[in-house]
């Protein structure tokens, strides 16, 4: 097993892609057919595999949790960091905090128009930690 963590710094809500920081890790860590894991240690930011070519799908994305979990809704209560705060929470639990990409021939055996994304649910920037664990098969 091979692990390492990435350190992002965001500049606010959005997208940050992080396919070839993390092929790069699979790639140092020797292993050739497997899995790898990428994980985020945080609840207001969140991992998705979507669409790396076209733009307009992270702007659908973001048009459509945007509508399902709105910043500054009365009903939310836990409001300690801003209106934004529990909208993140939201769309962190409507997404995904884990990711397994299998590992083959030493590179992330993703489909032609995958990538991998750190998805950042605040408004200010923040620095995230994804942990990146690679495992034999």
């Amino acid at each position: 097993m091979h692990r390492e963590s990435l350190q992002i710094e965001t500049a606010g809500r959005g997208f940050h892609e992080i396919t070839s920081r993390t092929g790069e890790i699979v790639a140092r860590s020797g292993i050739r057919d497997g899995m790898c894991n990428a994980f985020i240690c945080h609840t207001s930011a969140s991992l998705v595999i979507t669409e790396n070519a076209d733009p307009d799908v992270l702007r659908d994305l973001e048009t459509v949790v945007s509508g399902l979990a709105p910043d500054g809704d009365r009903r939310y209560v836990h409001t300690a960091e801003g209106p934004d705060d529990m909208s993140a929470h939201l769309r962190s639990v409507l997404t995904q905090t884990s990711i397994i990409i299998p590992v083959a021939d030493g590179a992330l055996a993703l489909g032609t128009w995958q990538g991998l994304f750190l998805w950042e649910h605040r408004t200010a920037s923040h620095a995230r930690n994804v942990v990146v664990s690679v495992f034999s098969g």
